[in-house]
């Protein structure tokens, strides 16, 4: 029987893993890209900037480790 709450499930989900990391990541760019700059970015650029930059290949090193989603 399953004693876990709703949260405790989708925490441990894959796809919840891989948002919290990419989401780690994006924050990280943001708070480079926001030095860089002298002011805050913003999550919405740092997000984009970062999928555009990053994003495919953090993925597919993720992939090829292991860590990310199967595709």
């Amino acid at each position: 029987m399953n004693t876990g709450s709703p949260d405790d499930w989708l925490k441990a989900s894959p796809l919840y893993r891989e948002a919290q990391a990419e989401r780690e990541e994006i924050l990280k760019h943001k708070w480079y890209e926001s030095e860089k700059k002298g002011y805050d970015i913003g999550m919405d650029l740092a997000k984009v900037d970062w999928t555009m930059k990053h994003g495919g290949r953090w993925h597919r090193e993720r992939r090829q480790k292991g860590c990310g989603l199967a595709h």
